[in-house]
């Protein structure tokens, strides 16, 4: 008799075990991000360069408590992130030094997130434009930085921010269609004479 109610109780168990409409968690999701055509415009100011930058996105002089002349905002309002540029004059040899090996310390400060930074080396002589670009992977505050001098008087910097907790497989479309906006504004540049 134990065994037999044993048996039916195993029965029906096995039995609402095996039902069908059991809950089953869905695997996490990314919203689908939709990107705009790559068309771009030029931009010319007071400032001594120019560039060319995508038509979806917006530059506007900084306005934080420090800025000075010539420093500005690259924003891209569909993907909540911005290109913060800032220009220096320099007068001398050693102030490029100082400015280029500040630009690899903060390029650098990320090693603790970054699962790896990649430097490529940007050398256009018959424009006096050179400088390095840090591709920084992980879950970083900033994915891709760079910094453009002519050697002698000039030497701007970019770094791209988004305003959103990192997670670089998340945002990792986002940087590499952004990548490709910041190669086109790095092959346009040009000093002014």
């Amino acid at each position: 008799m134990r065994y037999r109610l044993f048996f039916l109780l195993m029965l029906a168990l096995l039995g609402t075990a095996c039902h069908n409409d059991s809950y089953t968690p869905k695997p996490k999701g990314y919203f689908r991000i939709d990107f705009p055509e790559k068309k771009y415009q030029h931009y010319v100011s007071s400032c001594p360069f120019s560039f060319d930058y995508p038509v979806y996105a917006n530059i506007s002089a900084d306005t934080e408590k420090n800025a000075q002349p010539c420093w500005s905002n690259l924003s891209f309002p569909a993907f909540n992130g911005k290109i913060h540029l800032t220009y220096h004059e320099v007068h001398s040899k050693n102030e490029v030094v100082k400015l280029t090996e500040y630009a690899r310390e903060l390029a650098f400060k990320h090693t603790v997130k970054a699962n790896s930074i990649d430097q490529k080396l940007i050398n256009f002589p018959d424009k006096k434009v050179y400088g390095v670009c840090y591709l920084i992977q992980g879950n970083t505050a900033s994915s891709v930085q760079f910094f453009l001098t002519d050697s002698a008087k000039h030497y701007f910097r970019g770094a791209l921010y988004f305003y959103e907790r990192p997670q670089y497989d998340s945002i990792a479309p986002v940087v590499n269609f952004i990548k490709k906006d910041i190669d086109v504004m790095i092959r346009s540049f040009r000093w002014k004479p």
